[in-house]
Order: structure tokens, then C-alpha cells, then sequence
């Protein structure tokens, strides 16, 4: 029993948790960071940058002088010459080399230097397309999070309607059967009610679409338990100025990550064509080398010294002897050559400089100059589109945002004066003095008005956010 009793408790304890974690709202700034945390199109990004830093990193290392070992192993059957004796010989000759050679580039028209400051121009143009991205991404969060909000608010909106709708459609039941109206105005009011009916499915469609577009943009699995925190959003303020579009550009132009991308790319094709120029100059390299070898064929001459003592040659007419002269004489003999000393003795070492002039490369050099120079003018043109592209957005934006404004201020004081038309026709329909076509009409006026006014209250709000984006402020609700 009192297991029975623990294990209730638990069950209790785990499903209220599990209901508490399944509860939790998602504002958008929390889906906003979430989504710069695992979104794949900022990863990708983010490994473009690590791309363009490791060519950075190498572009400096460049700098230092190189250095490889090289050695072969070489077996010779029949007859062959002993590379290390030059002789003849038919028997097996195994024989190494060995080598390591340096070498540093003293001047090269300042080519690698220049293309260090061109690699950190990219580095610098691959982490601003990464803020690019992530401001990408807020913005469509930000679009997505609010349409959930307004789809929201339509649904409401439409269910009050039906609400409405049903208790038409009971009060004119009663009237039906007292025979105070005809079985027609039922008719009617009901297929006005499955209308309506219909409209709130669609919304309710709408709204899980809505999730599911938002979900996809956090790359969540599914909408499952995933709820959002209705913020308390700010009421369209009728008489407040947005800023000009030229200072709103301005303040863009100077913050905004693709302009700063593209004024980098600009720099770096500036070094680029740099680059190309240094290929008209000389360039000088000092160069190291040490080398040596090895043959099992060679042998090691060993020579020995030994006194030869004066020796009876012959005598004289007069029958003297006559006595050689004692010398020195040399012989020769071999052993084994040690792998060490050979290593040893067979090496040497060589230090030079090379300069290299370049005369005639098939026009290759100028080809380079010239297409670097397209390169720079294309990205010149470049830094111009985007900065036309973001005054045409802002434009765009500046000028939504005004419409939406005016547009939200027009349909607020006309929801005003529909609604208060549409209970004077509902008082005069509950009397039967309109018959349910006209107030149909009035009902679906009205619902269409109060529609218009929440698409151009949120459309204000969020061009606005993009004003504010524009001016360097952060998306908050």
C-alpha cells in the first residue's frame, strides 16, 4: 500500500513537471536568441568566417622561411655505376640520399604582405555577413511572431462574431416557432452561422500555420507544447513623427553589417589589385641547402706507412758497395664503410640567392593587373548597390509604416462609427424591423473593419521595428 502510495506521488510529481516544462512561453526575444544559437544558415556562415581566419593565419605564416627534408632509397641490379664511387659494378648497389633545404623570400613587391591586410579585409567582410544573417533571421522571427499575434487576435474577432451569430440564431429560433417569423429568416441567419463557423476553422488554420512557420525558423521538430508570451504591445501612438528617411539611412549606412561588408570587400580588392602589380617587380629569395648519401658498395681506403731500410744495390768499378737510400713506403687496404661516416663525409652545403626578373610572361602579369582593376570597380559598384538597396528599404519601410498609420487612424474611427451603427440595426433586426439579410451585411462590415484595423496596426508595428533596426535599436515588443 505504501508503494502503491510512493509511486502515485511520483507519477503526480513527474506529470506536473512535465506540464510545468510543456507550459513555458516563448517571447521573442528568447525565440530570437534561440534561433541565433542554432539556426544552420548562421553556422554556415559562422564556418565561412573560419575559413577566411584560417587563410589569414596562413597568409602570416607565409612569412616564414620553409623548410623540407627529402630521401630516396634506391636498389641497383646488374651492371650500374656506384653513384658515390662512379665504377662499374655488377653487383647489388643500395644506395640513400639525404637532403633538407630552407628557403625565405626576401622581396616579392610586398605581395605577401599585402596579401595578409587583403586576407584580414575578408575576415573582417565574412564576420559582418554573419551579423547579416542573424539580423535576417531576427527580422523574420519578429514578421513570424507577430503574425501569430495578429492571426490570434483575428480569431478572436471572429469568434465573437459567431458568438453573436448564435444567440441570433436561438432568439430567432423562439420567434420562428412562435410564428412570429418566417422559417426563411432561420434559413438565413444559420448559413450565416456556418459562415462564420467556417471563418473560425480558418483562422484556427491560420494560427497553426503561423506556429509551424515560426517553429521551422527556430528549426524545432514540431509545435508540440510550443505556446508564445503575448507582450503587452504598445498602442499605435496617432500622433507621433517618424524620423526622416535621410537620417534613418544615415545611421544605417554607417551600422549596418552589409554596407560594413561591403566596404571591406572594397579594401580587399584594393589589395588585390596591389597584389598584381607586385608581380611586375623582381623578386629575391635566399636559399639553404645541405645534402649527402650513402652506398653499400663503397669501401673505406685505409693507408698504412712503413719504413724500407737501405738495401746493397751494387759496387763501384773500383769495388765499392753501393747502398740505396732508405724510403717510405705506402700500402693500401679496405674495410667497411660506416652508414655514419658516410652520412658524414658525403655531405655538403650550398647557400645562395636567386633573383628572379620577370621580361616576358605571355602578358599573364598585365591580364592579372587588368582583371583586379574590373574586380575593384565591381566592388565599388557593389558598396553602392547595397547602399541603394538600404535607402529603398528604408524608403519602403518609412513609407508602409505611414501608410499603416494613417490607414490604422481612418479605420479606428470607423470601427467606431460601424459598431455603433451595427447595434442600432441589431436593436431594430431584435424588434424585426431589419430583416436578417441587411443585418448580415451590417455584421460582416463590421467584422471586415475591425480585420483592417488590427493588419494595419500590426503592419505599424512592425515596420516601425524595422525603422528601429534601422537605427540601430534593438527588436523588442
Amino acid at each position: 500500500m505504501k508503494l502503491l502510495k510512493l509511486v502515485f506521488i511520483l507519477s503526480a510529481i513527474f506529470l506536473v513537471s512535465k506540464n510545468g516544462l510543456s507550459q513555458e512561453r516563448w517571447s521573442l526575444e528568447k525565440c530570437i536568441d534561440y534561433a541565433l544559437e542554432h539556426n544552420i544558415q548562421i553556422k554556415q556562415q559562422e564556418l565561412n568566417a573560419k575559413y577566411s581566419e584560417n587563410l589569414l593565419v596562413q597568409s602570416k605564416l607565409n612569412l616564414l622561411p620553409s623548410l623540407n627534408g627529402n630521401t630516396s632509397l634506391n636498389n641497383s641490379f646488374g651492371r650500374s655505376v656506384d653513384p658515390y664511387t662512379y665504377e662499374f659494378t655488377t653487383e647489388n648497389v643500395q644506395s640513400m640520399n639525404f637532403s633538407l633545404s630552407s628557403s625565405v623570400t626576401l622581396f616579392s613587391g610586398l605581395q605577401k604582405l599585402n596579401a595578409i591586410k587583403q586576407n584580414e579585409f575578408n575576415l573582417l567582410s565574412s564576420l559582418q555577413d554573419v551579423e547579416k544573417t542573424k539580423n535576417d533571421i531576427a527580422l523574420n522571427i519578429t514578421a513570424a511572431f507577430l503574425q501569430i499575434l495578429f492571426n490570434e487576435e483575428l480569431l478572436a474577432v471572429a469568434q465573437k462574431q459567431l458568438e453573436i451569430t448564435n444567440m441570433q440564431v436561438e432568439r430567432t429560433k423562439k420567434l420562428v416557432e412562435a410564428g412570429s417569423l418566417a422559417k426563411g429568416s432561420l434559413l438565413e441567419i444559420q448559413a450565416q452561422q456556418a459562415s462564420e463557423e467556417l471563418q473560425v476553422v480558418n483562422m484556427e488554420n491560420q494560427i497553426d500555420i503561423s506556429f509551424l512557420t515560426l517553429t521551422q525558423l527556430l528549426e524545432l521538430e514540431s509545435t508540440e507544447n510550443f505556446e508564445i508570451e503575448n507582450p503587452n504591445l504598445p498602442d499605435v501612438d496617432e500622433s507621433v513623427s517618424l524620423s526622416k528617411v535621410s537620417s534613418i539611412y544615415q545611421q544605417g549606412v554607417s551600422s549596418l553589417p552589409q554596407i560594413k561588408s561591403a566596404e571591406f570587400q572594397l579594401l580587399s580588392s584594393e589589395k588585390a589589385l596591389a597584389i598584381s602589380k607586385a608581380m611586375y617587380y623582381p623578386s629575391l629569395s635566399l636559399n639553404a641547402s645541405i645534402y649527402s648519401g650513402y652506398s653499400n658498395n663503397v669501401q673505406k681506403s685505409i693507408f698504412f706507412t712503413s719504413l724500407v731500410e737501405s738495401q746493397l744495390i751494387g759496387h763501384t768499378a773500383g769495388g765499392e758497395e753501393v747502398w740505396s737510400e732508405e724510403y717510405s713506403s705506402i700500402s693500401q687496404t679496405y674495410e667497411s664503410y660506416p652508414f655514419s661516416d658516410q652520412v658524414k663525409d658525403n655531405a655538403y652545403k650550398s647557400l645562395g640567392f636567386n633573383l628572379s626578373i620577370p621580361i616576358f610572361n605571355n602578358w599573364q602579369v598585365q591580364t592579372a593587373v587588368k582583371n583586379s582593376k574590373i574586380a575593384l570597380l565591381n566592388a565599388e559598384y557593389n558598396l553602392e548597390l547595397q547602399k541603394n538597396v538600404l535607402y529603398k528599404e528604408i524608403q519602403v519601410a518609412h513609407t508602409d509604416a505611414i501608410a499603416a498609420q494613417k490607414k490604422f487612424i481612418s479605420t479606428k474611427k470607423a470601427v467606431t462609427s460601424i459598431e455603433e451603427s451595427f447595434r442600432y440595426t441589431q436593436q431594430k433586426f431584435d424588434v424585426g424591423l431589419v430583416n436578417s439579410v441587411d443585418y448580415n451585411v451590417a455584421k460582416n462590415q463590421l467584422s471586415q473593419t475591425q480585420s483592417e484595423l488590427l493588419q494595419s496596426k500590426y503592419d505599424y508595428i512592425f515596420k516601425t521595428k524595422i525603422l528601429d533596426f534601422y537605427n540601430g535599436k534593438p527588436i523588442v515588443l
